[in-house]
């Protein structure tokens, strides 16, 4: 038996008394690419969030190859060592450069020497198309830029998974396909990936399984072509119907 890369056990997560998150469960299995799409305050982002206890669950458990990170006595620094992040703002740091911003956490959580976290370096700014911008500041760099140096960060640090939210949501429309390029060649290398998305055409054509969240929970999940084609409730029709006017 396979142990998922990625499991969710009836999570749930209040600010107060405004419940965000209401009993999701969910399997992510190694090499799998799961995009998660809904309404803005569906959830997604939060549930994304709970998967490396940025947010802190108030209910349920959090599995992580198996381990259970919502436990008290996880060691989270291990696991999210394991776990590499995007976000929709980029959080480079203005004073480094694109490899500055790349090696500083492999030398400092990594202890890499300065030499090998350079090529390291190097090696993922080139797979992210950035090989000539290895010496530019974030501010010399488009959105798009920055974004891909982000990706490069978070890969340098040898993940096993990795988390997407709303990647491209910040970027002018003709930088989001290098990104999205990007993140396609990582799924073909078989990255395992959770993705928050408003991208249909990459969950259709990148995604092995689509999570329609509404609400707080899963209306819908399956195949792309299930649940992207043939969706089943009046909800996600009227979503898909929205997002494909805009």
């Amino acid at each position: 038996m396979t142990v998922p890369a990625i499991e969710l056990v009836d999570l749930h997560k209040a600010y107060g008394s405004n419940e965000v998150l209401k009993g999701i469960d969910l399997v992510v299995e190694a090499k799998q690419v799961v995009c998660i799409i809904g309404a803005s305050g569906s959830g997604k982002s939060t549930l994304l969030r709970c998967v490396n206890r940025l947010e802190e669950p108030t209910g349920g458990h959090v599995l992580i190859d198996g381990v259970d990170i919502t436990h008290p006595d996880c060691d989270l620094d291990l696991v999210r060592r394991n776990i590499g992040m995007v976000f929709q703002q980029f959080n480079l740091f203005p004073h480094l450069t694109a490899l500055g911003n790349v090696t500083m956490a492999q030398r400092k959580v990594l202890k890499r020497s300065e030499a090998e976290a350079n090529a390291n370096g190097r090696a993922v700014l080139e797979r992210v198309g950035l090989a000539e911008k290895a010496d530019a500041f974030p501010s010399q760099l488009s959105g798009g830029q920055q974004q891909r140096v982000a990706i490069a960060r978070a890969l340098a640090m040898d993940p096993e998974m990795m988390l997407f939210d709303e990647a491209t949501s910040a970027l002018d429309p003709e930088l989001v396909g290098d990104v999205l390029e990007v993140m396609r060649s990582l799924a073909a290398d078989g990255m395992t990936m959770l993705v928050v998305t408003h991208e249909m055409g990459f969950a259709r054509r990148v995604a092995d399984h689509v999570v329609f969240m509404d609400q707080g929970v899963i209306c819908e999940q399956g195949p792309p072509e299930q649940v992207l084609e043939h969706p089943a409730t009046p909800r996600l029709q009227q979503f898909l119907q929205q997002v494909l006017e805009h």
